[in-house]
Order: structure tokens, then C-alpha cells, then sequence
């Protein structure tokens, strides 16, 4: 949503990269109503991309019955809204994802617990 502004302002932004212990990256998983929202996670950026899908993400995710299910070959990647092809073997930094960046990934075939988003 846009913002208006009566007059100008000027002010350093209290949420930049700086002020964090690792650039914020936004996760969601589409299809999955037991997540209301994109979880927000401090992540390093040299970290590679196969280590979110095998160290960071089951300890987010692994909870909800469909994760176990997960056929990752087959999962499509989305990067604020467009689809988004990541390279596992490169860092989240040379995927270009940056601080405050969102990405979701839609499983096919998983669409909630019991198809509740079918």
C-alpha cells in the first residue's frame, strides 16, 4: 500500500540490515493455512541455498504433516511474488535474496492437511 506524506520527512530507517544479526529473509509456504504468514528469519548470506531447504526449513516447518512429503525437486520457488528458480548449490546472496526479501515455495500435490486449500 502506498503512503502519502502531508510534508517531507527524513529519518534513518530502525529496521536496516545493520541493526540485525543477519539479513531478514521472509519464508512461506503456500497452501499451508497452518502458517497464517511468511516466517521472518535472520539468516547469513553466505549460507547456501540447499542448507535453508535442509537445516533451517524442517525446523520451521516440520511439524505440519505434508512437510515429510515434500518431494523438493518438485517444489516452485516464488521471489515476491515471481516465480524464482534458486541455484542449491549457491549462497542465498548469489540467489540475489537480500535483506527483507520474500520468498515462497508451493508444493504440488500438498495443498494443506487433508487438501483443506484444494
Amino acid at each position: 500500500m502506498a503512503v502519502v506524506a502531508l510534508k517531507p520527512y527524513s529519518f534513518p530507517p530502525k529496521d536496516s540490515a545493520g541493526k540485525f544479526p543477519a539479513p531478514l529473509l521472509y519464508i512461506g509456504w503456500e497452501d499451508h493455512l497452518l502458517f497464517s504468514a511468511p516466517h521472518c528469519l535472520p539468516l547469513p548470506p553466505d549460507m547456501p541455498f540447499s542448507a535453508l531447504i535442509k537445516n533451517v526449513l524442517p525446523g520451521v516447518y516440520s511439524y505440519h504433516p505434508d512437510f515429510a512429503k515434500i518431494d523438493w525437486s518438485k517444489v516452485e520457488w516464488f521471489k515476491s511474488g515471481q516465480p524464482f528458480k534458486p541455484d542449491a548449490s549457491k549462497s542465498l546472496a548469489d540467489n540475489g535474496l537480500g535483506h527483507k526479501d520474500v520468498i515462497r515455495f508451493r508444493t504440488p500435490g500438498l495443498t494443506g492437511i487433508h487438501g483443506s486449500c484444494s
